[in-house]
């Protein structure tokens, strides 16, 4: 059986549980945090982080590798189009979304905008140029119709489900603005669209029970 392994606050780590339950795989979790000193840990993800999954042959770190490798695993139900090209246009949105958009985000707003951390007005207006220019792109890529690479759900919406939220609340707290939707980009509305959605359902159940659970602690 595979074990995930992370915790359900970390949106990669939910990228990842999501292709799981909607392929139907078998799976467990192990709670890992990230930055882990344990040898153990950076045996399986040499950077210590989150997420990684054990398998009978071995570790896997990276998100991306980790879907793709799902997959190929477990070809059905397909979350990659069996065209080349089309397969392509949805590993060129999960480019986009983990580095263009989200990667942009953490970077440069995220220790202010859920951890009290400070960040001083120059990363703030380069990050807000930045990321002006990177969402004009992915609106160019972007369809929505109704999932964010067309009429299918594929990898492309277990990126931008768990990721997209996050630019837009970190913009938000710390530009005040969020720039998803100012741009048009309306999040808010996708990510209601895919709440009817098990896996869906399951993820945000599990982060929120998460959430609490730390909070509960102090």
């Amino acid at each position: 059986m595979i074990t995930l392994c992370g915790f359900p606050i970390s949106n990669y780590y939910n990228k990842v549980k999501l292709v799981l339950l909607e392929k139907n795989i078998a799976f467990e979790e192990e709670v890992v945090m990230t930055g882990s000193k344990d040898e153990a840990v950076l045996r399986d993800s040499p950077l210590a982080k989150v997420p990684f999954i054990r398998t009978k042959q071995g570790a896997l770190c990276e998100s991306q590798v980790i879907v793709e490798y799902l997959e190929q695993l477990q070809p059905t139900p397909a979350l990659l189009p069996a065209d080349p090209f089309a397969a392509a246009k949805v590993r060129e949105l999960c480019t986009y979304v983990d580095l263009h958009l989200e990667l942009v985000a953490r970077e440069g707003l995220y220790g202010a905008a859920f951890f009290g951390r400070t960040v001083d007005d120059a990363t703030k207006e380069r990050v807000r140029a930045q990321l002006a220019r990177h969402i004009e792109g992915f609106k160019r890529l972007a369809r929505f119709e109704p999932y964010v690479g067309g009429a299918e759900f594929t990898l492309a919406d277990c990126c931008a489900y768990v990721s997209l939220p996050l630019v837009g609340v970190a913009t938000k707290t710390v530009l005040g603005q969020d720039m998803l939707l100012e741009a048009g980009v309306d999040w808010k509305a996708y990510v209601k669209a895919l709440s009817e959605r098990p896996s869906v359902q399951r993820v945000e159940a599990d982060r929120k029970a998460a959430i609490a659970a730390r909070a509960a602690k102090g």
